[in-house]
């Protein structure tokens, strides 16, 4: 096999002793249907922070979520858009800024995850 296309599994031990991916952080969003369109074009718009993103349907849970209309109060739950990329620390937190000034007040959710390891199989 190439050595680009060979993949071996990690032991716990070994997974544990990895350190992250040359700083990349995936940056997991979680954005109200209604605001999803704006941030994907703001990630479009920033190729000079993120290579490209993956977005996927989602609905939010939970007692803290506000439900607005009746058909998210019947259902008990909100349509969202999950999107994420993955990018260097400097450009998530640009990114994040970048996002805030953009959309302030659009009960945009995110979180960062260290990348431990990445490629393509």
């Amino acid at each position: 096999m190439p050595p680009e296309t060979e993949f071996s599994a990690l032991s716990p031990a070994e997974f544990s002793d990895r350190s992250p991916q040359a700083g990349e952080i995936l940056l997991t969003l979680i954005a109200p249907v209604a605001v999803a369109e704006a941030v994907e074009d703001l990630l479009l718009a920033r190729s000079d922070l993120v290579s490209g993103f993956t977005s996927i349907a989602a609905d939010g849970h939970g007692s803290r979520l506000a439900l607005h209309g009746a058909g998210e109060q019947v259902s008990g739950h909100a349509p969202r858009m999950q999107i994420q990329t993955i990018a260097a620390a400097g450009a998530v937190h640009e990114l994040l800024a970048a996002l805030k000034a953009a959309l302030p007040h659009t009960e945009l959710h995110y979180w960062l995850i260290p990348v431990l390891e990445r490629g393509k199989l």
